[in-house]
């Protein structure tokens, strides 16, 4: 509930948006979550004896939440970058907010993105896709991201055999991601990175978004429930049209701002105007209906 008795935004119970660990812990780490994606567990730091219970440690569809991540995920900038990268036709994956809280932040074990794809012939270390990572506050060697450079390029890599030689979580060829408040950092998905408990006094708060090459998402096949999910022109057609949205959202909030062009929806604009009904129709629970990419 908000502070007034209401049900609070984004308090669905089939898609909890706000989601908590205990502090300093690594809650999927050597878990079978995420298809067990992140193999091994990071270090689990004894917390301080005031913390609380349990602390956040993100916040899911971000877009329908966040009217500010909304108009962000439209900067006309970011856009370009996009089609620079994975041409005009490009399409979104699950967008989230990950939350570093100081001194208790939860970490990420060691994973890669992606994996959907590894399946596919046509696989290289292109079909991945990017992450944008915007930082409200700094990113720092302590609280944020550690990435493999060049490990995008080697496909699936046995991430609990690396940690195990390492004989830490502490890959010795990784690297941090240092980014100033207001900046963004990038990355091939398919890059091992995770990040270690923010046992540091500085806070981090990351928007996580990005974007795939169309060709590389067309066909893809994914168990949703008890059935399965194929990505066919339609249902890329309809998450893509987040994309409409926001740039109809920010150039409601900057009128005065080039406004871009998305290429696959172009001409279709009024059906894709950002107003409170197409919140709750379009934005909300849409990680939910297409489990992202």
């Amino acid at each position: 509930m908000d502070s007034e008795g209401r049900p609070a935004l984004g308090s669905d119970p089939e898609r909890p948006v706000y989601r908590f660990a205990r502090p300093l812990s690594d809650p999927v780490g050597g878990t079978s979550a995420n298809n067990g994606r992140h193999p091994a567990k990071m270090a689990e730091p004894e917390p301080p004896p005031d913390a609380p219970d349990y602390v956040i440690s993100s916040i899911g569809s971000p877009l329908h939440v966040m009217d500010a991540a909304l108009r962000l995920y439209g900067h006309p900038l970011l856009l370009r970058i996009a089609e620079q990268i994975n041409g005009p036709d490009f399409t979104p994956f699950t967008e989230s907010v990950i939350l570093k809280v100081r001194g208790l932040g939860t970490s990420v074990a060691w994973h890669q993105d992606g994996t959907t794809l590894w399946d596919r012939p046509d696989w290289d270390e292109e079909s991945h896709g990017f992450n944008f990572m915007a930082q409200l506050y700094g990113s720092t060697a302590e609280n944020g991201v550690w990435v493999v450079p060049g490990s995008h390029k080697l496909g699936k890599i046995d991430i609990r055999a690396r940690v195990s030689e390492s004989g830490s979580d502490r890959l010795p060829d990784a690297v941090p991601m240092v980014c100033g408040a207001g900046g963004i950092v990038m990355a091939n998905r398919q890059t091992l990175h995770g990040s270690f408990a923010n046992t540091s006094k500085d806070r981090r708060m990351t928007i996580n978004f990005g974007f795939h090459q169309r060709s590389s998402v067309l066909g893809v096949r994914r168990k949703m429930g008890e059935g399965e999910v194929v990505y066919d022109t339609d249902r890329i057609a309809e998450r893509s049209r987040l994309i409409s949205l926001a740039i109809d959202a920010r150039s409601q909030r900057f009128p005065q701002e080039e406004r871009y062009t998305y290429q696959p929806l172009a001409g279709r604009e009024d059906e894709n105007r950002w107003s409170e009904e197409t919140r709750e129709t379009i934005l909300k629970n849409y990680n939910l209906r297409d489990l992202g990419l």
